[in-house]
């Protein structure tokens, strides 16, 4: 494939499937727009594989593809994929954070195992090994690997906006016979896994998600109290933080119903909110 195609293959995929990382793209340098485009679309290749096979064990050799497919890319020997030509590009920058990438292929199992996770404690690592792992990736594709303070910064926007996308994604998993809400919480508020699965809302479930939400704006809040540590340059991939504030106090409007109609009406909400922010050189 062209290098131009490749490209717009990336570029595609991130806009239509992945819009709130697409919109921070667009307030990092120009000329590493491209090379982010590529680890978000790669990121999109195995998030999305619990949901593109039959069985686990099909899962797995989907996620064994792709890390032969980076093992190759580290030593030069780039599968033909538009998203490893892509990455190619940058992969002396990306080289640096090999053991992100293999993270997150590995948390990326936990999503062909039907069962919840069992605590808080299990679920936010969860989040930390796909999206805070991802952010890690992404500023040392803006040009150096993240200085400890930073990695501190992203590590919180990230724990935050995965916990914020499982809360907005309830309904879709549980269509899917899937749950991402911790188990102790489940049992703890007496939530009923027949409601969940039937797109049922109750009290119970508000209040589980409820504490969900005050925990990732805990981490919100947490990240912005060090933001000094990015210079405005780098900022770009947190922009995030901006978008789980907006999804969080819909939550909050709709009283932590996850099957409200109305949280369906937040997509392409996020553009005004990213731009502010990025204008005032926060996120």
């Amino acid at each position: 494939m062209k290098p131009e195609s490749a490209s717009s293959y990336c570029l595609e995929r991130v806009r239509r499937h992945d819009y709130a990382r697409y919109l921070t793209t667009l307030f990092s340098p120009p000329e590493q727009r491209e090379l982010l485009w590529a680890l978000y679309a790669w990121n999109l290749e195995v998030a999305k594989t619990a949901e593109t096979v039959s069985e686990a064990t099909l899962g797995e050799i989907r996620l064994q593809w792709w890390r032969e497919g980076l093992e190759g890319l580290w030593q030069g020997n780039t599968r033909s994929h538009p998203v490893l030509e892509v990455l190619e590009g940058g992969r002396d920058r990306l080289a640096r954070t090999a053991e992100s990438f293999e993270r997150i292929l590995e948390a990326r199992s936990f999503d062909l195992d039907p069962q919840p996770p069992a605590d808080l404690a299990e679920l936010e690592t969860y989040a930390e090994a796909t999206a805070s792992e991802l952010l890690y990736i992404a500023l040392a594709a803006l040009g150096e690997p993240p200085s400890e303070q930073e990695r501190q910064v992203a590590r919180h926007v990230g724990i935050a906006w995965a916990l914020t996308g499982l809360l907005r994604a309830v309904p879709f998993h549980a269509r899917q016979k899937r749950l991402y809400l911790p188990e102790d919480h489940l049992t703890v508020a007496g939530v009923k896994r027949s409601d969940l699965f039937e797109l049922r809302g109750s009290d119970q479930i508000s209040g589980v998600v409820m504490r969900l939400a005050e925990r990732a704006r805990e981490h919100v809040e947490e990240a912005r109290r060090h933001r000094g540590a990015i210079v405005r340059s780098r900022r770009g991939p947190l922009l995030l933080a901006g978008l789980s504030d907006l999804y969080l106090k819909a939550l909050e409007r709709a009283d932590y119903d996850p099957f409200a109609p109305s949280l369906a009406r937040q997509e392409g909400k996020g553009v005004w909110k990213i731009t502010w922010n990025a204008w005032r050189g926060r996120f």
